[in-house]
């Protein structure tokens, strides 16, 4: 789980002589959405140059207008980086996981199977309910999408489904598990920060979660009628005679997959069970595949570009390895680093406060919890920081409104987890693009993107939005306690 050694700060812990004013607060706002918006949107650069913009006006602000000192400046990034610090393990961990997968024969076996069971017309709702009984299962979307996903995006352009679609409902079917997983570092996150039971918040996020993966399970039912035509004659069978001919694929390669969910399922947190996986691959490349142990090492250092004989399978099963992580480690980096200076001089705490000062109604609140939440999230570039703020920032309103500390952590999980991925210069989003190979958003090629497929992170907050409009995302704390609801009617 995310480390919780220090808490983020609230409207009323800042000082009013270093409390930015709105006006304030929205200047290094704004700049992030110029910078962001002509550097990557405009401009076509990686997002490296304008987070650094972005970083540098932060810090100015806060250096020159708000009056804090270096060390003020340099804790906010480094308190963001520590509670990022596991996710930048596992995006090098993941790398390496996908490297040594693909050497060993377990995301080729999986493909080879996987293209052989299903039709193109139910790929991308089963892909959806697959992903979300595994990430249910081990509590965990990342992994989800970087190992099964992976495999589901070669099934996928075998079977002549567009990869941004298969992208889409990976991660549709990964959120949605995840959020109701008890494993799930955000879920038990959102718990503890609202003060709430795990299992109180896991049941009222159920009937949301449902609707959002019923509706999009039935919108990639109907995407499939149209994208799974018919497949071009001897495509599969070419695919698969290239991955037959280059490895050895008995049931022996499936024992990373064997081991890596084994210990998730167990219990064990994700990182030590990507680890073990990345030893399981490295192993039975040696022992199966019959590479030399020395090469098999350098696999997970440099990454594989295997030579199957079909352009489309060489592509697919190309990974980086460890060294190929750089681009989107540091991109992560700078964007958590830009997050972590927003919340230390104040900016995402003035703003949330200022959402709350609109708060009407049991209602309103529950909308401007999950508003928080997404702008959180984009501002701060993880979903941590997406629970944790708002989080804590509104929890004492929900008290003053009478309602369960629930109805607080579902909103904030329910628009703060899944929106994440959304976002190009989130963490979130980074990693996802960067594993499945299919970009989070672009201008140029919106279809071309994952963001129109990603059904389950528009309608998980619309869902929460409905459901507090007509009533449903409220609950006063004297309705959940039947003797209190009893003495009421006597």
């Amino acid at each position: 789980m995310a480390s919780l050694d220090f808490e983020p700060l609230t409207y009323g812990e800042l000082s009013p002589e270093r409390r930015p004013t709105l006006a304030q607060a929205l200047v290094p706002v704004l700049g992030v959405i110029v910078f962001l918006g002509i550097g990557s949107g405009y401009l076509g650069l990686a997002p490296h140059a304008p987070l650094l913009w972005s970083i540098v006006l932060t810090g100015l602000v806060g250096y020159f207008w708000l009056d804090l000192s270096w060390d003020d400046l340099y804790d906010g990034m480094a308190n963001s980086l520590l509670m990022g610090l596991q996710a930048l393990l596992i995006l090098f961990t993941i790398y390496a996981l996908i490297a040594t997968w693909v050497s060993s024969g377990t995301i080729p076996g999986l493909m080879y199977y996987g293209l052989s069971i299903l039709t193109p017309k139910v790929f991308l709702p089963a892909t959806a309910i697959l992903a979300a009984v595994v990430a249910f299962s081990i509590g965990s979307s990342w992994t989800t999408a970087g190992t099964l996903g992976v495999a589901f995006v070669g099934i996928g352009s075998g079977l002549g489904i567009p990869e941004p679609m298969t992208a889409g409902a990976i991660l549709t079917g990964a959120y949605a598990g995840d959020k109701q997983s008890p494993l799930s570092d955000t879920t038990n996150l959102a718990a503890a920060v609202t003060n709430t039971d795990l299992y109180d918040h896991i049941r009222a996020m159920r009937t949301g979660t449902a609707i959002a993966l019923g509706i999009s399970l039935v919108l990639y039912a109907l995407l499939g009628l149209r994208a799974g035509g018919a497949i071009p004659e001897g495509q599969v069978a070419e695919i698969q005679g290239a991955l037959a001919g280059t490895y050895n694929l008995s049931p022996l390669v499936f024992l990373p997959l064997v081991v890596t969910f084994g210990l998730a399922l167990y219990g064990y947190p994700a990182l030590p069970s990507l680890v073990a996986g990345v030893f399981a691959g490295v192993f039975t490349t040696f022992a199966v595949q019959g590479v030399a142990f020395t090469a098999a090492w350098d696999v997970f250092l440099n990454g594989t570009a295997p030579e199957t004989g079909t352009k489309l399978v060489n592509d697919l099963l190309a990974a980086g390895g460890l060294s190929g992580s750089a681009w989107t480690i540091t991109v992560v980096v700078a964007a958590l680093a830009l997050g972590g200076l927003l919340e230390g001089i104040g900016v995402l705490a003035v703003l949330a406060h200022h959402l709350a000062q609109a708060v009407r109604s049991s209602t309103s609140l529950v909308v401007s919890s999950g508003l928080s939440a997404i702008l959180v999230n984009v501002f701060s570039a993880q979903q941590y920081m997406a629970i944790v703020i708002p989080g804590m920032t509104l929890r004492n309103l929900y008290d003053e409104y009478d309602l369960e500390s629930s109805d607080l952590s579902r909103a904030v999980e329910a628009a703060g987890t899944p929106t994440g991925a959304l976002i190009p210069w989130h963490a979130g989003a980074v990693y996802m693009s960067s594993v499945l190979g299919v970009t989070t958003f672009s201008w140029t090629n919106f279809w071309g993107s994952y963001f129109p497929y990603y059904f389950f992170a528009f309608l998980s907050p619309l869902v929460l939005f409905v459901m507090a409009l007509t009533g449903r995302a409220t609950t006063p704390k004297d309705a959940a306690d039947p003797s209190a609801t009893a003495a009421a009617d006597d």
